[in-house]
């Protein structure tokens, strides 16, 4: 086997910070795991490595990667691990013990926040779309994602950010903070009337703040940004993402279907 030393490579959503070391961990980590945790490192899971090594799931600033403990515990590498024969023994563990759990983190997170629902809330299939009232791309998203949801097979959830315009703040917290969100929020996508700004209670603006706060902190750049659950081919559920309008093909892909 050998032990390949290179930069690593990004997840799928940046977490780190937002998430502190796993509880699948033990609470005593061997003093070089521990140095890499103090110096910011947050440690997921631990794994069994073959060499005796040991093995332990990690990310800081978006990227994913392994710590290798040596077997007499008083040395680290961090790195992809590969064989005689060239296989990478590394990406299967990462995918387990790092990128998925923070995906199911992610989507908590997510269910978490400060939304405006677009459609059934029975509807089979959820999206979070992060959307400015600014965004011209945000009102041609909603126009183009109509079939799926008048048909009642999706719903968005439209997480409110204030990032594009000086006004955005409160055009976000005079949308979630109306009467009735829902119907506001069609109304100005739409184009029938056009959302103001205007003062709202503290906790209101503070969501906004709170919705800005998780753009930040996943590391996204664009409106909209949209994230949904996909099914692998082993049929496990993962997160995927689209970073400003999608494609025709990405559409469909995100909606799960053809338009009704």
């Amino acid at each position: 086997m050998h032990l390949k030393r290179h930069p690593v490579i990004s997840g799928f959503l940046l977490m780190a910070g937002l998430v502190g070391t796993s509880a699948s961990v033990s609470d005593e980590l061997p003093a070089p795991i521990q140095a890499l945790a103090d110096q910011g490192l947050e440690i997921h899971g631990q794994f069994d490595a073959p060499g005796g090594l040991r093995g332990y799931g990690a990310s800081v600033q978006g990227q994913d990667m392994a710590i290798y403990l040596t077997p007499d515990g008083e040395h680290a590498v961090v790195g992809t691990l590969m064989d005689s024969e060239g296989n990478d023994l590394t990406e299967a563990q990462l995918d387990e013990h790092v990128r998925a759990p923070l995906e199911e983190q992610t989507w908590q997170l997510l269910s978490e926040s400060h939304w405006i629902q677009d459609g059934n809330v029975d509807a089979p299939r959820v999206i979070y779309t992060f959307t400015d009232a600014n965004c011209p791309y945000c009102r041609q998203l909603w126009q183009d994602v109509r079939p799926w949801v008048e048909a009642g097979k999706v719903q968005l959830r439209h997480i409110m950010v204030g990032i594009l315009a000086p006004d955005s703040p409160g055009k976000a917290a005079a949308l979630l903070g109306a009467d009735d969100p829902a119907a506001m929020l069609h109304a100005h996508e739409s184009g029938q009337q056009e959302i103001e700004a205007s003062a709202q209670p503290r906790e209101i603006e503070e969501q906004v703040y709170t919705n800005n706060q998780l753009f930040e902190e996943l590391g996204l750049y664009a409106t909209p940004t949209s994230v949904f659950q996909r099914e692998t081919e082993s049929g496990n559920v993962r997160l995927d993402r689209i970073q400003g309008m999608p494609s025709d093909e990405r559409l469909i892909e995100m909606m799960g279907s053809e338009a009704p």
